[in-house]
């Protein structure tokens, strides 16, 4: 395995990515993180114990770099293989011609079974477009002991949710903590709103710029967040905290549950919470008539379509595929295989959405900063935050979202 950096801000056109001979393989990543290196590491070293006869060569860049390098290194002087995202963040590349479609690998290797989970976020017009190796579940992480002394059962329903927040109101507790000084977390609560409202399908076309966001049908998912905005939902003052310092009341008890990511449990177990107090459960059904989606931000690897070793990048995405693979993959990541077939750390909360995700029939939304443009996903989530602390303001703030996509999507 030839290892290569390449630093952030280097111009394409003096990245020294070497050109792919025969049985040469050059990846491009940016998995430059201590665990996603590791990971990347034993992945390549599996392949080529198994594929004596290919020599990879690894170019590895920082988070920014590759970002601000991708669109010139998929035109001028492609990798064989890159790593990306699933659902919309693809679209753009997909779009502009530079990632091959790799429905044959998907179709001789069964992932249209394996990998059923994650395949609509690989999708667009009808093609696969890369193949996915690892995500985490979104959810609703509460303080089980706060539920259990207050007899309140693990809603499953939208009125059930409600009604569990006026239990705990009644109590003194809030019943959701949130920080939105960063805006990302309240666009976490609108994806599984909307997608609870509206189904995957929606949000998606949302996300993409096909629907106004004047739409009756977002004014239905307003009005849902409002519902619970006007029973005093949400921690006071969540704007002035960072997702992590809005954990301190739930962990001082104040408040009962959180929107939130995976990443969330460390800290919280770190702050002294035991896996008694701990729970997880998936974020409530408001529509039962619509298949039921998740969020699940989706790490995924593309062939660029002017690759020099095509036959080569299948043979690594089939490897990628497997289910001992990613099962490797996800244990050094601390996440999630994709593969339905792969085994899974015993930590209980990744048992949990496991089990959620292998089991979604509606499809897997990214996050409304990787499924929309920057600047929309910016627009969207500053509105959302000034939603959450002037309600009154919705249909401003929605014609404002409307000026912005007409201008974003051209």
């Amino acid at each position: 395995m030839k290892f290569t950096t390449a630093l952030a801000g280097l111009a394409a056109s003096t990245m020294m990515i070497s050109t792919a001979m025969a049985g040469e393989l050059v990846i491009n990543t940016d998995t430059s993180d201590p665990a996603p290196k590791a990971a990347f590491e034993a992945l390549i070293k599996g392949f080529e114990a198994e594929n004596p006869d290919i020599k990879v060569t690894w170019n590895l860049f920082d988070h920014e770099g590759y970002k601000t390098s991708i669109r010139n290194f998929l035109t001028a002087d492609a990798p064989d293989l890159a790593n990306w995202y699933a659902g919309n963040r693809m679209l753009p590349y997909v779009n502009a011609g530079l990632f091959e479609p790799v429905d044959d690998v998907w179709e001789e290797n069964g992932l249209n079974d394996s990998l059923a989970s994650a395949k609509g976020s690989m999708t667009i017009d009808g093609k696969l477009w890369g193949v996915p190796y690892t995500y985490y579940q979104w959810g609703v992480y509460y303080r089980k002991d706060l539920f259990e002394q207050n007899g309140i059962e693990v809603p499953k329903t939208w009125d059930e949710f409600k009604a569990a927040g006026a239990t705990l109101t009644e109590a003194g507790i809030t019943p959701v903590t949130i920080g939105t000084k960063y805006l990302w977390t309240a666009g976490g609560v609108f994806d599984y709103l909307n997608l609870r409202t509206n189904g995957y399908d929606f949000h998606m076309a949302l996300t993409k710029g096909e629907i106004p966001w004047t739409d009756e049908r977002v004014i239905a998912t307003m009005n849902n967040w409002k519902e619970l905005l006007d029973a005093n939902f949400f921690i006071e003052n969540h704007a002035a905290y960072s997702w992590q310092e809005a954990l301190a009341p739930m962990v001082q008890g104040d408040a009962a549950m959180y929107v939130m990511g995976n990443f969330a449990v460390a800290p919280l177990r770190e702050s002294g919470l035991t896996d008694d107090q701990i729970g997880f459960f998936q974020f409530p059904i408001i529509d039962p008539d619509l298949p039921v989606a998740e969020e699940a931000p989706t790490d995924t690897i593309h062939i660029p379509a002017n690759a020099k070793n095509k036959e080569d990048a299948k043979k690594f995405l089939a490897y990628l595929a497997r289910a001992d693979v990613q099962t490797e993959i996800n244990m050094t990541l601390g996440q999630l295989p994709i593969n339905k077939n792969s085994e899974v750390s015993d930590d209980k909360f990744l048992q949990a959405g496991y089990a959620m995700l292998n089991s979604t029939t509606g499809g897997i939304a990214q996050f409304f900063d990787r499924d929309a443009p920057a600047e929309m996903a910016k627009a969207g989530m500053e509105g959302f935050q000034e939603f959450m602390v002037k309600p009154e303001r919705m249909d401003a703030i929605l014609q404002r979202l409307e000026k912005v996509r007409k201008r974003t999507y051209k």
